[in-house]
């Protein structure tokens, strides 16, 4: 019973903690290009974005802080917050085999820290404070990469807390859990090769944890380090954040490629795929000499093996070969490499291709620098016509980010083809889970909150973005689903990217048979009005469990969707088009009011329609339904309808149902 009381007051700390108020600073860098860090010494930022705390110069000090103190303490009782940080870095020595002095986080009262000693001790004390003195007040994790016995390291590649000095209160050998083996896997800080870190603290615990994993391996679940330890002394209310390094006589350079840092929480993920990748410095070999006493026999070898190579370099750079202006190195961050993407692929092998669509086929791949799974749309685009700002749209659409949006991680482009990369989504697009025939049904309430995250992010598309982008494909083949079968919108703004790209395959009039607005097929002009009936139709499909229309039997066996629905409407009785795999098992309230606002959504008049805003506002029950009747549908509205691949003159024109009204009045 008491330790049950103990644990409920642990909660109750922690619930409080967390909701006090917080001065501090939460940041997250993937890359520091424009970032502005306070820096001492050789520390730098280069072009790439890499902040490179030293260089190959020697007995120098590097440092960088974020740029203003962070508050770690409650102003109001002095409490200490809990605090977390992950970041990626990588150490990369001259000669593998010298090693050379490691780096550290540290959190110190100054960042500038005078009187350090150059070469020693981390770039943070001195000979009079390094052996733990408590006015010192700095907290350091070491990625240490030399055996100092003064300080009773462990070995040359060792993971250590210090607390006001140099000996580790605890330290371990550089290593990470395997998840699958359940065992620690030895890691090499010098590799060269990207390293992630994760410090958390938790302040109600008096818990400090440190784990490290290779970055193409997820954040295993086991910490490295796990230390009883209260930092509420060594911490001041205000302190700085950041990394320092100070190479002695071994030439080494130390990188950060990302940083985020949190006060109470987690600190955000960072996005490893976009991350600035290190230089790898080139081995020498030590014995060149030697390439002169080679026999003649062996050197006409060593000369054909030259040419062998040359060739076989020569014909992989064909293979590869991409287009890349200089108008296009602004885009830099956002473009990726055909070859890593031939590799993702597995050469754009059918046996990873997730779909083929309108605009291109979609293959599921793992990028090969950082294990990130992404989607690769690969599409032509013959046309130079436009092409800079096509890119530039994708850019500029490749900074948009929503919950329920699919995001667009960069693009790349080689002779014909251009290639777009977007979050993979595990549980693929909604039409299968919805159409296929499976054991699995996907439930009503996954499904209201599908449509209510596709409201929002078209509702940001539309108004919330600095610009307005039309997504003019609303289906629920364009609509994925994550991990927790969230809804995302995918290919949003691409048709308008092809207007741009003048593309011959599609017209301005883009849409699917059975989601076109009826002004829209007169016209060819896209609106928000449009993409709003596109997404009535989408809701009517969610709900009812059948396409918009069928094109494999006669319009009187299977009629049109709307149609079908106004019908029940007109005899009171709209719960009949509910999805029958349903079985009946869902909220009526929730059935009537998505059926009502998809017939809302999908009125013949574009004035009728309600704003995408006013449905999320209903869909939240923050605003009422309109009232329904059979008034403004009359049997002069007929429905055009078309599908994406430029239609090729195919305009269905189906009749309304010879009904009186629908859907006046309220708005």
């Amino acid at each position: 019973m008491v330790a049950m009381l103990s644990k409920l007051l642990a909660f109750f700390l922690l619930v409080k903690l967390t909701s006090s108020s917080v001065d501090g600073h939460d940041f997250t860098y993937n890359g520091f290009r424009g970032v502005n860090l306070t820096r001492n010494g050789v520390a730098e930022i280069t072009s790439d974005g890499l902040l490179s705390l030293t260089n190959t110069s020697l007995f120098q000090i590097g440092r960088a802080f974020y740029s203003v103190p962070v508050r770690f303490k409650n102003s109001s009782n002095g409490d200490l917050f809990s605090f977390s940080t992950t970041f990626v870095f990588s150490i990369v020595p001259e000669d593998p085999k010298a090693g050379g002095n490691g780096m550290a986080f540290v959190i110190s009262p100054l960042n500038n820290l005078p009187g350090a000693v150059p070469g020693r001790y981390l770039g943070l004390f001195n000979l009079t404070n390094v052996n733990g003195n408590s006015s010192n007040h700095i907290v350091a994790v070491e990625f240490d990469t030399i055996r100092s016995p003064e300080f009773d390291d462990i070995d040359n590649n060792h993971v250590g807390i210090d607390i006001n000095g140099l000996r580790s209160t605890n330290s371990s050998p550089a290593s990470y859990f395997t998840n699958k083996k359940g065992e620690f896997k030895n890691i090499s800080l010098v590799s060269g090769k990207p390293i992630q870190a994760w410090i958390e603290y938790n302040s109600v615990e008096n818990q400090l944890n440190v784990t490290i994993s290779p970055i193409n391996v997820l954040k295993p679940n086991r910490p490295l380090l796990s230390t009883s330890i209260n930092l509420s002394s060594d911490i001041l209310n205000e302190m700085y954040v950041g990394f320092s390094s100070s190479p002695g006589a071994d030439p080494i350079s130390h990188y950060i490629l990302g940083w985020s840092f949190k006060i109470n929480g987690p600190a955000t993920p960072l996005n490893l795929s976009t991350l600035p990748i290190p230089p790898r410095r080139p081995h020498h070999s030590e014995k060149k000499w030697m390439i002169l006493e080679i026999g003649l026999p062996l050197f006409i070898v060593f000369v054909l093996m030259i040419i062998s190579i040359g060739v076989y370099k020569v014909r992989r750079k064909i293979k590869f070969a991409e287009i890349l202006e200089d108008w296009e190195l602004e885009y830099g961050p956002q473009r990726f490499f055909y070859k890593d993407l031939f590799i993702a692929t597995k050469g754009f092998s059918d046996k990873v291709l997730l779909g083929v669509g309108g605009f291109g086929r979609v293959y599921r791949g793992v990028l090969p620098t950082s294990g990130i799974e992404v989607a690769v749309k690969k599409i032509s685009h013959e046309s130079r016509q436009g092409m800079k700002e096509f890119i530039a749209e994708i850019a500029s659409i490749g900074r948009i980010r929503h919950k329920n949006l699919v995001r667009l991680l960069g693009y790349c482009r080689r002779k014909g083809e251009l290639l777009l990369v977007y979050d993979f989504m595990p549980n693929g697009s909604l039409d299968k889970m919805i159409f296929d025939h499976s054991e699995s049904v996907l439930q009503w309430n996954n499904r209201f909150q599908i449509i209510k995250g596709v409201a929002s992010g078209l509702l940001y598309l539309h108004e919330d973005w600095v610009q307005v982008v039309l997504h003019r494909d609303i289906k629920a083949s364009n609509v994925l689903l994550d991990n927790d079968l969230n809804g995302m919108l995918g290919d949003f703004g691409l048709a308008r990217l092809y207007d741009h790209g003048t593309d011959p395959q599609t017209t301005n009039m883009a849409g699917t048979v059975g989601y076109i607005a009826p002004e829209l097929a007169r016209t060819g002009k896209a609106t928000k009005s449009t993409d709003v009936f596109a997404f009535g139709t989408f809701m009517l499909e969610v709900a009812c469990g059948r396409k918009p229309i069928s094109l494999r039997a006669t319009l009187v066996e299977e009629p049109i969707l709307i149609d079908q629905v106004l019908e029940c409407l007109k005899r009171k009785a709209i719960l009949e088009v509910a999805d029958p795999k349903l079985g009946g098992d869902y909220v009526v309230e929730e059935m009537e009011l998505v059926l009502k606002v998809g017939l809302l959504c999908s009125h013949p008049l574009a004035a009728s329609r309600p704003t995408i805003r006013q449905v999320v506002q209903i869909l939240d029950s923050d605003d009422s339904v309109p009232e329904l009747s059979l008034d403004s549908f009359n049997s002069s509205n007929e429905y055009a309808v078309g599908h994406d691949e430029g239609f090729e003159d195919l305009v269905i024109l189906l009749p309304s149902l010879d009904t009186q009204s629908l859907l006046s009045g309220g708005r």
